[in-house]
């Protein structure tokens, strides 16, 4: 039986691979991996306790609905981060603001992490399943001070990590440092996450496709004429696409990333800006797309290439295996050109 290799052995392996590898970036995704496995436990028992099912009675700064335990895993990890001393701040998707850490420990950290807590938090309640995103950032604001905005809003471009945990029919943390994409899977009779998928791959194509098609009427025409490509018989394989849509985002993604395929959320025209989120949602997961062999634009740019401007800004969102993006771009552009 070959010995399995634990995350932090994985981590300790690989850290001269970090631009800057003093430690504190092994001990952030360390301290990523020890939140989510109590993020785990609780979504686990979801059905089992009041505590932690339902809606929380608040709505966030997106105007959704927070669930409880969208609450539990926000303040989970902000503590983690908080205490680690390699953060200096952090944003996320629950809060309207930043935050700035206080202590003195925290001001000489040289990082920022920028997360949702828990993807797909509506669908607690039907046992489907969820995740946590993060994105890590060094710092650009002075060590030794307190974070700034100027941390947060920086361009995909400029990740040194970036992840996901998903919960689902087992718990997996898959994360990129710019050297590829590797899985880890808890193993729950050691509290250990295992490296159960090495140097994970996105295949260049593939017969799925998943988007929320009760919009197609509203996206870009080049979308609608992509769709109809994909139900035909006259693309690529010569058959019908099998559509593939959950409606969790890491869980969509995740199936991509292993199976191949896209996943579509574009702008519409009741939300001309889209509704993923860029820094907690877009940019980690389309480094890990392009670190994986995939692509990820909106419907005319790279995603890691824009700028924000705002900490909670949106955008359309297009992401999946090589061919099928370059497809879906094809098609749009087409229709540009006929303006």
């Amino acid at each position: 039986m070959s010995k399995m290799t634990t995350l932090h052995e994985f981590i300790m392996d690989r850290q001269s691979e970090f631009q800057y590898a003093s430690g504190e970036l092994s001990r952030l995704l360390n301290d990523i991996a020890v939140a989510s496995k109590v993020v785990s436990r609780d979504v686990r028992r979801a059905g089992l306790t009041d505590d932690i099912l339902g809606a929380q009675g608040e709505t966030n700064i997106q105007g959704e609905e927070q669930q409880k335990l969208d609450v539990v895993a926000d303040r989970q990890f902000i503590k983690m981060f908080e205490s680690g001393g390699e953060v200096c701040g952090i944003a996320s998707e629950e809060n309207d603001d930043f935050m700035a850490f206080e202590s003195e420990l925290s001001k000489y950290g040289k990082y920022v992490v920028l997360f949702d807590p828990l993807d797909g938090s509506s669908n607690i309640d039907v046992n489907v399943s969820i995740g946590t995103i993060f994105s890590i950032y060094r710092r650009v604001s002075p060590v030794g001070t307190k974070a700034t905005l100027e941390d947060m809003l920086q361009p995909g471009t400029k990740q040194v990590a970036a992840g996901y945990v998903l919960y689902g029919s087992s718990t997996m943390l898959v994360y990129t440092t710019g050297h590829g994409v590797n899985g880890f899977t808890l193993e729950p009779s050691i509290g250990e996450y295992c490296l159960s998928h090495p140097n994970m791959r996105m295949p260049e194509k593939s017969r799925l496709y998943g988007m929320n098609e009760g919009n197609i009427e509203i996206c870009h025409p080049g979308i609608k004429d992509y769709a109809k490509y994909c139900q035909s018989f006259e693309n690529d394989f010569g058959a019908p696409y099998s559509g593939r849509y959950i409606g969790s985002l890491v869980a969509d993604f995740h199936r991509n990333l292993i199976k191949g395929g896209i996943y579509i959320y574009p702008a519409t025209t009741t939300s001309p800006k889209g509704k993923l989120r860029l820094l907690y949602e877009c940019n980690p997961l389309a480094m890990l797309a392009e670190q994986a062999g995939g692509l990820a634009v909106t419907e005319t740019e790279r995603v890691l290439d824009i700028v924000p401007t705002a900490l909670h800004q949106r955008c359309g969102y297009i992401t999946g295996s090589k061919n099928q993006v370059e497809k879906v771009q094809e098609l749009i552009a087409a229709r540009e050109a006929e303006k």
